[in-house]
Order: C-alpha cells, then sequence, then structure tokens
C-alpha cells in the first residue's frame, strides 16, 4: 500500500448535518477542512484504491464516514456511534468558547493555560477516534485531530 494512496483527497461535509456556525467555528471548520486535504494519512482496512473522497455526516445519531475513491464509487460506509466522543465534544466546545472569551479578556497566562487544555482535550477525543475507527479505517492522529473538529461541527446540530 502507497502513502499516495492512503490519503484523502478531499473532505465534504453533509450540508444537511451542519448547523449555522459561529465565525470562530466557521474559521476552524474551514483551516481544519485546509489542513486535512494538505497532509493526511487514512487507510480503509483491507483496500487500496486511494486516494478517497470522505464525506461526513450524522446520520440517526451516528457519525457517518462515507468514503469513495475519485471517480464516485463508495469503498465503505462505516456507521460509528456517538457515544464514545459526546461528553468531550461538549467539554470540547465549552473550553473553546471559554478560549475565545479569554482571548477578549483573560492575560496571557490564563488564556496559556486554557489553550494547554483545549489541545489536550483535543488530542484525547482524536485518540478516541482512532479507536473508534480502527477495526475499518486507520487514520494518524493528525488526521483524528482535523476530524474531530470536523465532527464537532456536525454534532452542534444534532
Amino acid at each position: 500500500m502507497s502513502e499516495e494512496r492512503n490519503r484523502l483527497a478531499d473532505v465534504t461535509l453533509d450540508e444537511a448535518s451542519l448547523a449555522p456556525a459561529s465565525p470562530d467555528a466557521e474559521h476552524e471548520r474551514r483551516i481544519a477542512l485546509f489542513d486535512l486535504k494538505e497532509s493526511n494519512s487514512f487507510v480503509v482496512i483491507g483496500e487500496d484504491r486511494g486516494p478517497y473522497l470522505l464525506t461526513l455526516a450524522m446520520s440517526d445519531g451516528r457519525l457517518a464516514f462515507d468514503v469513495a475513491v475519485e471517480a464516485g464509487e463508495r469503498v465503505i460506509l462505516h456507521h460509528m456511534p456517538m457515544s464514545a466522543l459526546r461528553k468531550m465534544i461538549k467539554d470540547y466546545l465549552m473550553i473553546c468558547d471559554s478560549y475565545q472569551n479569554a482571548i477578549r479578556n483573560a492575560s496571557p497566562m490564563q488564556i496559556e493555560a486554557i489553550d494547554m487544555g483545549r489541545r489536550g482535550l483535543h488530542n484525547e477525543a482524536a485518540e478516541v477516534l482512532q479507536d473508534s475507527l480502527q477495526e475499518r479505517i486507520t487514520i494518524d492522529l493528525e488526521t483524528a485531530r482535523r476530524l474531530f473538529t470536523l465532527v464537532c461541527a456536525l454534532h452542534v446540530r444534532s
């Protein structure tokens, strides 16, 4: 399996699953999408047909990973329960709000402390996402971090 094939060529979010976002959340979403397209590691277990197109959506309270090849043929549709991530998402969104408020009003030391907590929770959630997908899809930590940011954007609506 080659590195150039085991990656995402594009990522889209199901528009019906997206909630209206604050300017800060929309900015984070755009950055995550851009960074994912630039650099990622995405292996569909038992497949070597990439690079892949990924559409993320919420479906019946579950996270849907709809993976296709560039010609459009579906490779896998994986539904992941949100139970492992739900509390982490809520906590992460709350700490992101605190961080945005701190940027406007807090001391640099307070901002740094909140940011360290935010990054730590983001890493922990990314690891949970990796573990939840491991039987069907293998991703590295950076890809998982960026996907978690996008999952948060979808979760707000659900």
